[in-house]
């Protein structure tokens, strides 16, 4: 192991360490990089005593030691290396170059930049042209319109992470301009917003025949998000082909792809164009279209090799905090794992992900399984009514369904549903195979 541009070693966290000059010079550096902490500079694994008080120690430093604030752009994990506990250190490429230690300020001893593999101080010239280009325009620096906000729904998911908000949250959480009044990012949390998320669903390829449109804002965007999240995911519901010999399952999306796009969208949205990312459901695919295209400063190459440029670092922070998000950098590759670079469409002013459906989203059965299926419908519904063989008819199509969705399906409630299902189970036309949730009907042949 050797240090390159992107990877620095340190053999143990001292108060002599400079690592606020590491930091701000991979957050100045338009790749960002990564410190080892318990590794020496020729590679040597050493290991550290105590990985969780110096996290927090490394923590505090780069919180109150480097400015502007780099809260969102840096992670701070344990790993593990040849049998030893050592500290990675994940630090993004910022958007509010030039960092510095706020000790000496924006000077040539405050700011560093990397080159090769060695943090060097960056020339007068150089922090003045970039505090020149400073991006401005982000939604911590936007005043929001409305200053009555409230965040119950905020307060609720930092408790159920058993990280209660403090009366200095707003501070903390970087919800505040530089003036102290309430900024954009603020407002997308709020527990009231005009902030809309949308879910179309169309019957065909195109979008011309609407069949659901699904709305989930005027609320914090971590709620809508988890509305999106839900939604999506029943969507996603498992196709299966059914011979008479074996059924084998998929579900139409890869789920974790799915999840990392679907997060992605959120956090990574260019919300200072008011416009939210959207959500369009096909019969052969799924669109997740986000506002704004690559951060400036970030090539097509960088991108799908994980670096990260966060877009909105008070939302990336906020959304770490309650663990939606991984490490910096960890969503792209599990995308590009499931779905390749094709996956990804880039515009002047928008980004969207394409993923195609599994081949033949709809059921697929032989004909001698097809033909049983619509005996067993047909002696239902003389012994129960029709009510009962349209319940059967829907788990024969989709037997991996809830419940809750065949409910939706049919217009009854969940109750009258789960009588519907008990007399299909006594009378022997299903069986449930596997858990209550993962599990699938199997449709059995009645005997004449």
């Amino acid at each position: 192991m050797t240090e390159t541009n992107r990877i620095e070693y340190k053999s143990m966290l001292t108060k002599d360490l400079d690592l606020e000059k590491e930091v701000v010079a991979f957050l100045n550096y338009r790749e960002g990089g990564i410190i080892y902490v318990g590794i020496d500079n020729t590679g040597n694994v050493f290991g550290i005593d105590d990985p969780d008080g110096d996290a927090l120690k490394i923590k505090d430093r780069i919180k109150n030691n480097i400015a502007p604030s780099a809260m969102g752009l840096f992670d701070v994990v344990a790993e593990e290396k040849e049998g030893r506990d050592v500290i990675k250190i994940i630090v993004a490429s910022g958007s509010e170059k030039p960092y510095f230690k706020k000790k000496y300020g924006m000077t040539e001893k405050g700011c560093f930049v990397r080159i090769g593999t060695a943090a060097e101080p960056m020339p007068q010239a150089m922090i003045d042209k970039l505090f020149a280009s400073r991006t401005r325009n982000s939604i911590g620096k936007i005043k929001a319109h409305r200053q009555d906000l409230s965040f119950e729904q905020l307060r609720i998911y930092y408790e159920e992470k058993k990280k209660p908000l403090n009366k200095q949250f707003k501070r903390n959480l970087e919800l505040l301009t530089e003036e102290g009044s309430l900024n954009y990012a603020a407002y997308l949390l709020a527990d009231e917003n005009n902030v809309s998320i949308k879910v179309a669903k169309y019957s065909g390829a195109n979008r011309v025949d609407l069949i659901e449109n699904n709305e989930y804002g005027y609320c914090s965007l971590i709620k809508a998000m988890k509305s999106v999240l839900d939604k999506i995911d029943l969507e996603n519901r498992t196709a299966a082909t059914i011979t008479a010999k074996e059924r084998k399952e998929q579900r139409l999306w890869n789920a974790i792809a799915l999840r990392e796009a679907i997060i992605n969208a959120f956090v990574h949205n260019d919300f200072t164009r008011e416009i939210p990312p959207k959500f369009e459901l096909f019969s052969d695919r799924i669109e997740i279209t986000s506002a704004g295209s690559l951060p400036e400063g970030l090539s097509k190459e960088e991108f799908f090799e994980g670096y990260s440029i966060p877009r909105n670092k008070e939302l990336m922070r906020i959304f770490k905090d309650l663990e939606m998000v991984e490490q910096l950098g960890s969503g792209i590759p599990r995308i590009l794992a499931a779905y390749g670079k094709d996956c990804f469409h880039f515009s002047e002013n928008f980004l969207r992900m394409v993923f195609p459906a599994i081949e033949k989203v709809t059921e697929q059965v032989t004909e001698q399984v097809r033909e049983e299926f619509g005996k067993n419908s047909e002696r239902i519904r003389k012994e129960f009514g029709s009510e009962v063989a349209k319940t059967f008819d829907i788990i024969a199509a989709q037997p991996d369904l809830s419940a809750q969705l065949i409910a939706e399906k049919t217009g009854k409630s969940p109750r009258t549903v789960e009588k519907h299902i008990a007399k299909l189970k006594a009378f022997g036309a299903i069986e449930r195979k596997g858990p209550k949730l993962g599990g699938y009907w199997q449709i059995n042949k009645l005997n004449p």
